[in-house]
Formats: structure tokens, sequence, C-alpha cells
């Protein structure tokens, strides 16, 4: 895993894309922050820039840094959860903009998978975090279910848990309104 976490942490730092696994399934990632990282992942993926993508972090004391107004709520949800949760903030900030929703909102979720947690440490910026398929296909399970085309287009493959076959599920997503409220977009 050292080796993969050293070229990982450079390929990221040179504004490249990553395919890796994390809390939930195999993800495709790059620097939350580099615009040009961002379009890239569009582009691989096939997917209208309109539609945002979520970004892992490596703790809650982030989130101040990259949410305008965190509402109190959000804590109580980060802290309670025991499965991957998204949380769609409103008043994102400090991200690529082409990341960041038309509502000016971003999807994030804490991460408290081995790789992707040792992986943000070493790193210290929130990683882009989106299936790794080509929009409107069918997320892979595993790792040898991820087109040939995918792989090509990145810049590294992770080989840490390729050969995992433990069954996987996406996060649940709440959005948060500025006040609070609770939207629950995916079970």
């Amino acid at each position: 895993m050292h080796d993969d976490l050293k070229k990982a942490v450079e390929i990221l730092k040179g504004g490249g894309v990553i395919l890796y696994p994390t809390d939930t399934i195999w993800g495709i990632g790059c620097d939350a922050t580099n615009p040009e990282a961002v379009q890239r992942i569009y582009d691989i993926k096939q997917r209208e820039d309109s539609k945002s993508m979520l970004v892992l972090m490596e703790n809650a004391a982030l989130l101040e840094r990259y949410v305008e107004d965190v509402p109190e709520v959000a804590w109580d949800l980060v802290e309670i959860s025991t499965t991957p949760l998204t949380v769609i903030y409103p008043g994102a900030k400090n991200l690529a903009q082409n990341l960041i929703a038309e509502n000016g909102s971003i999807g994030i979720r804490f991460t408290k998978e081995k790789f992707t947690s040792h992986l943000l440490q070493r790193f210290r910026k929130p990683l882009v975090s989106t299936s790794a398929n080509i929009s409107g296909e069918k997320s892979p399970a595993f790792f040898d279910d991820i087109s040939e085309d995918i792989k090509s287009q990145v810049d590294y493959v992770v080989e840490f848990r390729q050969d995992d076959r433990t069954a996987a599920q996406p996060s649940s997503i709440i959005k948060l309104g500025p006040s609070g409220q609770i939207d629950i977009i995916r079970k």
C-alpha cells in the first residue's frame, strides 16, 4: 500500500487523475481544487459538467474550510453516521468552480476506509470521488467490472484492493438547507 500511496499522491499533486478504492465503490479522483483535473474527470466519464461530483475529506475538522456556513445539524449527522454518508452542503468555497453545483452546493463524505484515509492525510486536500464508469452506465461493483476504457484514461490505477470481492454499496445522500433543513436524497 505504501508504494500505491506515494505514486497516487505524486499524480494528484501533478494535476493527474487516479482510479482508486473508496469506502463505497471504486472511484475516479483528482485534486478537488484543480479545475483542469476536474474537467478531465468530466471528459473521462462523458458527463455534463452541470452534474456535480462529490468530494472525499479526511475528517470533519476540515469542513469549514470548504463550506461557507456549516448548519449545526451537520456536525451531529457526521458524528452519528455509522455507514458512508454524503451530505450536500450549501455555500461551497475553496474548491474548483466546475466541481460546485450551479446552486453553489457540494456533496462531501468523510471516509473511514484505510486507503483513502491514508491518501487524504498525505495529499492534504479534498479528493473528487465519482464512480468509475461512463455516465449513465452501471457503477462497477468490483475492480474487474471497470471498463478498460476508464482504466486507460486515468494517470494511475491503484493496485491496493483490486482483488477485494467485498460487496460495497453507494453512500446515503442527505441534502442540508442553509437553515439546517434535511432532505433525504438516497437511503
